[in-house]
């Protein structure tokens, strides 16, 4: 088994029309939450708040500069993910084809990197 992250990335066109049918949403939201646990494949499930609410902490100068709301443009934000259990990448694509998303919305499917792969005492691969 290997974790998979699904990231759902949205606009804030897409924000918007999840706001106008936020009771459906979240009912079709339960729901897929409730399938992942009787599958036994969930992990975690968080939304995130208002990218407006956050700060960024850029370290692009010699110091860290922190600045109120989101980073960069706004075209795409993080806004929440779910994190599952499964036996392959094909198995966490068809749960990511599955999540309830307004038209427009992406879901970026990652695996989640196991200890022993991340690089140890100086080593470099360039991955993680």
């Amino acid at each position: 088994m290997s974790k998979y992250m699904l990231i759902m990335r949205g606009t804030d066109e897409t924000n918007a029309a999840m706001m106008a049918n936020l009771d459906e949403m979240m009912a079709t939201t339960r729901q897929f939450i409730e399938d992942m646990m009787k599958a036994d494949v969930l992990v975690a499930a968080e939304g995130l708040d208002d990218p407006r609410q956050g700060v960024v902490v850029d370290f692009g100068g010699e110091a860290p500069v922190v600045t109120d709301g989101p980073y960069g443009e706004t075209r795409e934000l993080f806004g929440g993910y779910f994190l599952l259990d499964v036996a392959t990448k094909q198995e966490a694509v068809e749960w990511a084809r599955r999540v309830p998303a307004v038209r427009g919305s992406k879901i970026e499917v990652r695996r989640v990197a196991e200890a022993d792969e991340v690089p140890q005492g100086g080593e470099s691969s360039g991955q993680i």
